[in-house]
C-alpha cells in the first residue's frame, strides 16, 4: 500500500505533467493561427480573437471547476476534464472556415480550466507551510506554452499545421490513462457540504478577492496574452520566420513557467506581499523601455541638422523580455500564496474566482494588442498597453498595502484563515 508521502509527490508529479499538457493545447492557437491566418487571409484583429477565444473559455469554466473539485476532488474532475478536451483537440484539423476554429477553439479552452482544479488538488496535499512550494511546482505546467513553441513549429513545417491535431490528441490521450492510475483520492479533501450560488457570491463581498484578481490578471493573464502574440510579433518587427520567432519566444514562455516554482518557495520564505511588490516593479519597468518605438530624431544646430535613429534591437528587446518573464512567473506564484493564507478552506472556489480573472486578461489581450497595431500601425503600442495594467496594479497595491505601517503589514501575513466571503 503506498504511504501518504508517495501519494503527495505522486499527485504532485501527474497534476504538473497533466497540467504541461493541457497548457499545451491551451496555447497552441498561439502557433498554428499563424498559418491559419494565411491560408484564410485574416487580419490582426480577427487572428487576435482566434487565438484569445480558448483563453476566454477556459477563463469563464475555472469557477465552476474550482467549486467542483472542493466538493468532489481533483482526481475525477481533472481526468473528465482531459476526455472532454480531447475531441475537440482531434477536431481542428477537419476546419476549413473561420466560425469552425472558433467554435472548436471554445471546446479546446476547457484545458484551461485545468489549472483551477489542479492548484486545489494539488494544495490540498500539503501542510500550509509547504503549499507555496508545491503549488509553485504544479503552476510551472505553465511551460507547457514553451513546449509548444518548440514542437508546433516544427511539425507545422515539416507536415502540417492539421498534424498539431493529431499529435496533441495523442498526447492528451496518454496523459489521461498514466494520470488515473497515478493519482489518488482523498475523502477528507472534499466539502463537506455541496458550495451554492450565494457562499461563491459571499466571497466577492471580500475586497481583497478583487485585488488579487486584478494581480492576477497582470501575472497570468499577461504571460498567456503576450505567449499567444509573441511569436507572430518578432516576425512582424523583425522579420523572422516562425521557427525561429518561436525558438526566440521560448526565452519568455520557458523561464517563466519553469521558475514558477522557485517564487512559491521565495512566497513561503519572505511572504507573499515582498514577492509579488518586486515582481510588478520589474515587469513595470521592463514594459517602459520595451514601449519605445522605432524613431527617428532631426536636431537643428547653427551648422545645419543633425538625425538620429533609435530602434530596440532584437537582442535587447528580448533581455528585456526575458526579465518580464521571470518576474510574471514568480509573481503568479506569490499571488497564490496569498489565496493559500487566507482561504485554505475554499482554496478551489477562490482560486476559481481569481484565476478566472486571470484567465479573462489572457482573453482580452491578443484581440486589444490585434486592434491597436491595425489602428496605429505601431507594433510597439502592446508593450504600452501592458504597462498601463501593469502600474494600475502597482498603485493598487501601494494604496492598500505598502502604505501601512510594516507591523501592520507583518501581522496581515500573519492573519488567522478566514473562510469565503469572511470580510477583511
Amino acid at each position: 500500500m503506498a504511504t501518504e508521502r508517495f501519494k503527495q509527490y505522486s499527485v504532485l508529479t501527474m497534476n504538473t505533467l497533466a497540467f504541461t499538457v493541457m497548457f499545451m493545447v491551451w496555447t497552441v492557437f498561439g502557433e498554428i493561427g499563424v498559418p491559419i491566418q494565411q491560408e484564410l487571409g485574416l487580419n490582426n484583429t480577427q487572428f487576435g480573437i482566434l487565438t484569445s477565444v480558448p483563453i476566454l473559455t477556459g477563463a469563464l469554466v475555472r469557477l465552476p471547476l474550482g467549486a467542483w473539485t472542493d466538493r468532489f476532488g481533483g482526481r475525477p474532475v481533472f481526468f473528465i476534464l482531459m476526455l472532454c478536451v480531447l475531441p475537440a483537440m482531434w477536431l481542428v484539423q477537419f476546419a476549413t472556415e473561420y466560425w469552425q476554429l472558433l467554435v472548436l477553439g471554445a471546446f479546446i479552452g476547457l484545458a484551461g480550466g485545468s489549472f483551477s482544479v489542479g492548484i486545489s488538488y494539488t494544495g490540498k496535499w500539503f501542510p500550509r507551510h509547504q503549499q507555496g512550494t508545491a503549488m509553485g511546482i504544479f503552476g510551472a505546467g505553465n511551460a507547457g506554452a514553451a513546449v509548444t513553441k518548440y514542437v508546433a513549429p516544427t511539425i507545422i513545417v515539416v507536415l502540417s499545421w492539421q498534424a498539431v491535431a493529431n499529435v496533441y490528441a495523442a498526447i492528451i490521450a496518454i496523459t489521461a490513462v498514466l494520470f488515473w492510475f497515478f493519482t489518488y483520492t482523498n475523502p477528507e479533501h472534499k466539502a463537506k457540504s455541496r458550495i451554492t450560488l450565494r457562499e461563491q457570491a459571499r466571497v466577492l463581498n471580500d475586497p481583497k478577492v478583487w485585488k488579487y484578481c486584478q494581480f492576477y490578471s497582470v501575472v497570468f493573464g499577461g504571460f498567456v496574452g503576450i505567449s499567444l502574440y509573441l511569436t507572430k510579433y518578432y516576425m512582424m518587427e523583425y522579420d523572422i520566420g516562425i521557427q525561429f520567432a518561436a525558438l526566440v519566444a521560448t526565452l519568455f514562455v520557458l523561464p517563466s513557467g519553469v521558475i514558477r516554482a522557485f517564487g512559491g518557495y521565495l512566497s513561503d520564505r519572505f511572504g507573499a506581499h515582498t514577492v509579488t511588490w518586486w515582481c510588478m516593479w520589474a515587469s513595470l519597468i521592463s514594459f517602459f523601455f520595451m514601449s519605445y518605438p522605432p524613431t527617428d530624431y532631426t536636431i537643428h544646430g547653427l551648422e545645419g541638422t543633425t538625425q538620429f535613429h533609435f530602434a530596440m534591437p532584437v537582442w535587447l528587446f528580448t533581455a528585456f523580455l526575458f526579465v518580464v518573464g521571470i518576474a510574471l512567473g514568480i509573481g503568479k506564484a506569490s499571488v497564490f500564496k496569498y489565496l493559500s493564507d487566507e482561504y485554505a478552506q475554499n482554496l478551489g472556489l477562490v482560486s476559481g474566482i481569481v484565476g478566472l480573472a486571470g484567465g479573462v486578461g489572457g482573453f482580452l489581450l491578443p484581440p486589444m494588442f490585434g486592434a491597436l497595431i491595425d489602428l496605429t500601425g505601431v507594433t510597439t503600442t502592446i508593450w504600452m498597453l501592458c504597462f498601463g495594467f501593469t502600474l494600475v496594479s502597482v498603485v493598487w497595491m501601494w494604496w492598500t498595502e505598502r502604505r501601512q505601517p510594516l507591523l501592520t503589514r507583518d501581522a496581515y501575513h500573519q492573519a488567522p484563515v478566514r473562510e469565503a466571503g469572511q470580510q477583511a
